[in-house]
C-alpha cells in the first residue's frame, strides 16, 4: 500500500538543471537529480506516493533487478548482513566471499547452512564475489573455486581473474556450467580496468563469461558508462553501480543521486536493450554504518525509475 506524503522523494543536493559535459565523441548530458526531474516532467506532480516502511517493495521497478553487493556491509557477521538486506527490502543479493558472510574456506556442509539462512530470509543469492583468481594458472589451481561456487549453488561468480588463465577458467565454466563475470577495477587494476578489456578478452569464449561492469571504476578510466553498457551487450551479466561526486576520484564516493553519475540515462540504456541481470549497489564508504546511505541510494534509485515507467 502506498502512503501519500507531501514530498518528492528526491534530495536537492546538486546544481540546479542540468550541467553539460564534454566527452568523447561531443557533447553529453550529465544529470543532476533536480535537472532529472525538470526533464522527466515530474516537477509537476507535487505528491508523491513514497512506499510505507512497513510495505513490500516490487523488487523488479521497470523490468530492472535493484540488487545489494554485500560488501556493502563486509564489517558484519552473516546474521546482521540479513538484518539489514531485509531493512532495504531488495531480494537480490551478490555475497562477498569474507569470513563471516561466505567463505572461501568453507566446507561442503557450513556452505549449504550459510546458504539455506539467505534462502530462508527470502533472498536470492545471485553470484558471490568479488573472488580473486589471480593466483592461479591451472584448471587443478581454480578448480576449488568452482567446487566453492557448487557447493554455495551459485549460478554465477563475480571473479577476477588474468589473461594468461582465462582459457583454463573457461574449461572449468564448461565443466560446472557456472557463469564468471570479470569485476573491471579501474585504472589500478593492471589485468581489468575497463569494461572494454574484459570484453576484448571473452571475444569468442564461452558465452557464460562475461562482464561484472562496476560503473564508478569505469567512469574513473574516462568510459562513458552508457556507451559501454551498450557496448557489452550480452556479455553484460552483473553490475555494481555507486555514484561518485567527482568522476576521476575514487575517494569522492557519495549517496547515490548527490553525484554526477547519470543514473536516468543508465537505467534507460538497460531498459533499452533487456537486461536481464542485476544492478547491484556497492556501497562502499561509512563502512561502519552504510544502512542510511544504502536506503538513501535506493530511495533514489527507484524514485528514477518510478518516474522513467511514469
Amino acid at each position: 500500500m502506498l502512503k501519500p506524503r507531501m514530498t518528492f522523494g528526491f534530495r536537492f543536493s546538486q546544481p540546479a538543471a542540468m550541467q553539460r559535459d564534454r566527452m568523447k565523441g561531443g557533447m553529453k548530458l550529465r544529470t543532476t537529480r533536480r535537472g532529472f526531474l525538470g526533464a522527466a516532467g515530474l516537477a509537476s506532480l507535487g505528491a508523491v506516493a513514497v512506499p510505507d516502511a512497513s510495505a513490500a517493495i516490487e523488487p523488479t521497478p521497470w523490468g530492472l533487478k535493484l540488487g545489494i553487493a554485500t560488501y556493502t556491509f563486509r564489517n558484519f557477521d552473516r546474521a546482521k548482513v540479513i538484518e539489514m538486506i531485509r531493512q532495504v527490502r531488495t531480494p537480490w543479493i551478490s555475497v562477498k566471499n569474507t569470513e563471516q558472510q561466505l567463505s572461501l574456506k568453507s566446507t561442503p556442509e557450513q556452505l549449504a547452512a550459510a546458504r539455506k539462512e539467505f534462502d530462508d530470509a527470502g533472498l536470492k543469492v545471485m553470484s558471490a564475489g568479488n573472488i580473486d583468481m589471480t593466483h592461479a594458472a591451472t584448471v587443478e589451481e581454480l578448480r576449488p573455486l568452482f567446487e566453492y561456487a557448487k557447493g554455495a549453488r551459485l549460478p554465477m561468480m563475480v571473479c577476477a581473474p588474468t589473461h594468461e588463465n582465462l582459457k583454463a577458467v573457461e574449461t572449468l565454466v564448461k565443466q560446472y556450467d557456472i557463469r564468471i563475470a570479470i569485476h573491471n577495477h579501474g585504472p589500478e587494476d593492471k589485468h581489468f580496468p575497463t569494461p572494454e578489456s574484459v570484453l576484448e578478452a571473452v571475444r569468442g569464449l564461452d558465452p557464460r563469461m562475461g562482464l561484472c561492469m562496476d560503473i564508478g571504476h569505469s567512469a574513473r578510466t574516462g568510459a562513458d558508462v552508457v556507451e559501454a553498457i551498450a557496448s557489452a551487450g550480452s556479455r553484460l551479466l552483473d553490475m555494481h553501480v555507486k555514484d561518485l561526486a567527482d568522476l576521476s576520484k575514487r575517494e569522492s564516493q557519495c549517496d547515490v543521486g548527490d553525484g554526477l553519475m547519470p543514473f536516468p540515462r543508465i537505467f534507460r540504456q538497460l531498459k533499452k536493450m533487456n537486461y536481464q541481470g542485476c544492478v547491484n549497489l556497492e556501497y562502499e564508504i561509512n563502512a561502519d554504518n552504510p544502512l542510511p546511505g544504502v536506503q538513501r541510494s535506493f530511495s533514489y534509485m527507484r524514485g528514477v525509475l518510478a518516474g522513467l515507467a511514469g
